[in-house]
């Protein structure tokens, strides 16, 4: 990946440290998240989100000024997810030991480390790093909110981020505590540096359809382990288990 599509990538799906190399696993204030001007994609219909009412008071403020006056922004829409109900969420809340799945599959996938309480972070070789954590809940869906510094390269400037993602599942269909979800993510990336602005530019009209891509792939973090446990419950704890010491 080119140096200024990686920093796209890195900063709305390395916001929350989703780096796989495949899509699958071996054989086997009163304001919606839908009113951004900002360019994007055209999917499906965005969520309404009323944030003023979902984020937590004291990250109101900084979530509102990303979606409000983001970089850029995007959506995407996954594929459908049929998993427990008990365990999609539970992956949500546990993005490291997705991250670990992933490795445990063979799949490259960038280590995400727990923090504690409900934080979570990764760094990569470059020197990016990134720190975020749910700040708002809804019904079947989370506000994410993340902090950090993105690097396209080891010698590049540090370019400061923020970014707010958004992550709906709704149930379509539910029986015996299994359920048919349909993931959607809408994702905004926040920066003041002039360095993210030349990137964007220098990415020109592609950069929307490199974005969707980003965020799809976040989707597909979660969903395909999910969908993949759900088919090989014998194998749930040996990929979703603490790592051995």
């Amino acid at each position: 990946m080119q140096p200024v599509n990686r920093v796209l990538s890195a900063l709305l799906v390395g916001a929350i440290g989703v780096s796989t190399a495949a899509a699958a696993p071996p054989t086997s204030p009163t304001a919606n998240v839908a009113e951004s001007t900002t360019t994007q994609p055209t999917l499906a219909t965005p969520l309404k989100v009323a944030l003023d009412e979902v984020v937590r008071p004291e990250f109101r403020e900084a979530v509102m000024k990303v979606v409000r006056q983001p970089t850029i922004a995007t959506k995407a829409v996954g594929d459908d997810v049929v998993c427990t109900v008990a365990v999609y969420e539970w992956l949500f809340d546990h993005p490291d030991r997705v991250a670990l799945a992933w490795q445990r599959l063979k799949v490259p996938s960038i280590t995400i480390n727990d923090l504690g309480g409900g934080k979570f972070a990764w760094v990569d070789e470059c020197g990016s790093e990134i720190v975020w954590q749910t700040v708002g809940t809804f019904p079947d869906g989370r506000v994410w909110y993340a902090t950090g510094k993105v690097k396209a390269g080891k010698a590049a400037p540090s370019i400061p981020v923020q970014g707010v993602i958004v992550v709906s599942h709704p149930r379509k269909v539910e029986k015996d505590g299994v359920a048919m979800f349909s993931p959607t993510a809408q994702a905004y990336m926040h920066s003041d540096s002039r360095a993210a602005n030349l990137a964007l530019r220098a990415i020109g009209p592609a950069a929307p359809k490199i974005a969707e891509d980003a965020a799809g792939q976040l989707l597909d973090f979660f969903g395909v382990i999910a969908n993949y446990v759900q088919k090989n419950p014998k194998q749930a704890d040996s990929l979703l288990g603490p790592p051995k010491k």
